[in-house]
């Protein structure tokens, strides 16, 4: 029996068994084996090589559009950038990755028109594998929906989900110690939602003999697996719902009802018309917001404060990921900072590299000559 028949019997057996206490381990086991042939399958699909699509990432972050053929991405990306993407009322109007630069506050966003995906492009449908693959490299996933069919939304995320990438979740808080004796022990915080029994045999599929496991936090089969096989990546995602200017007001109820029945917040949703080029900073706005970006307004000697273009950085960054950003020799010739602003106590706090920045503050270093 061939890989991708195992693959297929696995994927019935699952469907055909009944999840509850009593088939949890089994289930478990059976997805374990799943997503380890999967594997199998796409090393083995992907060692032929491929053209892929090499986009070079610039900016201070990058944004993927992500959407079916004829939705609008294209128009919303010259609406939004200095990019020129070829549009037309025709699918498969964009051939390749087409990049533009979105400014906003200071920062530069890349953002990166890829093809419009379609069913079956995780499977390596229509070059999907190639198109998936840029996605994964992105800060952020742009859903662009069209105002008449948002059940697109439950498809593209299928595609997303089966190229290994998550959005708007965390990796399980979970550690593994291997060990040369002892078998497994499971550690968990409290009732994590899975048996120590099933968690062991899951452990065991996936080639664990002797190890400790500690678990924080309630987990499920599915993230248990992503857990183990540690080659997921975690993204956040916003949704834009173009075309909005066909619709009638009457007709917003209907799509206000289908968003909730795809799991989305209508208040949440950008409502967009990239044609007409309406509720578009409403989308810049979230975009920089949801990637948390920051402006650091640097104090320079002897020229006072730049505050028209600042050094953009990530919330939680420190003043030596400004040093490092900054590139050159300032992290070496470091001695300290002096911060004004919302991170700071005080004016000109003198701080080390371990002080967080905030949005705004000023930052000067004092280096060694």
């Amino acid at each position: 029996m061939g890989l991708e028949e195992e693959i297929e019997e696995l994927e019935a057996e699952i469907a055909n068994t009944p999840y509850n206490k009593s088939t949890e381990a089994h289930i478990g086991r059976l997805k374990s084996k799943l997503a380890q042939k999967k594997e199998t399958l796409e090393n083995r699909s992907s060692a032929g090589g491929g053209e892929g699509y090499a986009v070079e990432k610039t900016g201070d972050a990058t944004v993927a559009l992500v959407g079916f053929p004829s939705v609008g991405k294209s128009t919303l990306l010259n609406a939004l950038t200095n990019a020129d993407s070829e549009t037309g009322s025709y699918e498969f109007t964009t051939l390749d990755v087409n990049p533009g630069m979105l400014e906003y506050r200071g920062a530069n966003i890349q953002l990166l028109d890829v093809p419009g995906l379609i069913e079956g492009a995780a499977g390596g449908r229509g070059g999907g594998k190639e198109v998936l693959s840029v996605v994964r490299t992105a800060d952020l996933v742009l859903y662009v929906l069209s105002v008449f069919e948002i059940e697109q939304y439950a498809r593209l995320s299928g595609e997303l989900y089966a190229n290994k990438i998550r959005l708007d979740q965390q990796p399980p808080s979970m550690s593994i110690t291997k060990k040369h004796k002892g078998g497994i022990n499971v550690t968990t915080s409290g009732d994590v939602g899975l048996d120590e029994s099933t968690i062991a045999e899951m452990l065991r599929e996936h080639g664990y003999v002797n190890a400790d496991v500690t678990l924080r936090e309630e987990i499920s089969v599915d993230q248990l697996i992503d857990g183990l096989m540690d080659n997921r990546i975690y993204l956040p995602s916003l949704v834009a719902v173009n075309k909005a200017d066909l619709i009638d007001r009457d007709y917003l109820d209907t799509v206000n009802k289908e968003l909730r029945e795809h799991g989305l917040d209508p208040e949440e949703t950008i409502f967009i018309s990239a044609q007409e080029e309406k509720g578009l900073e409403s989308l810049k706005e979230s975009i920089y917001e949801t990637i948390g970006l920051i402006r650091v307004y640097m104090d320079k000697p002897g020229r006072g404060v730049d505050y028209e273009e600042p050094l953009v950085l990530r919330a939680g960054d420190t003043v030596e990921d400004a040093c490092e950003k900054l590139g050159g020799d300032f992290h070496d010739r470091f001695r300290f900072a002096r911060v004004s602003g919302p991170s700071a106590k005080h004016d000109e706090q003198q701080v080390g590299l371990d002080h967080e920045l905030e949005d705004e503050d000023v930052l000067r270093l004092i280096v060694r000559r």
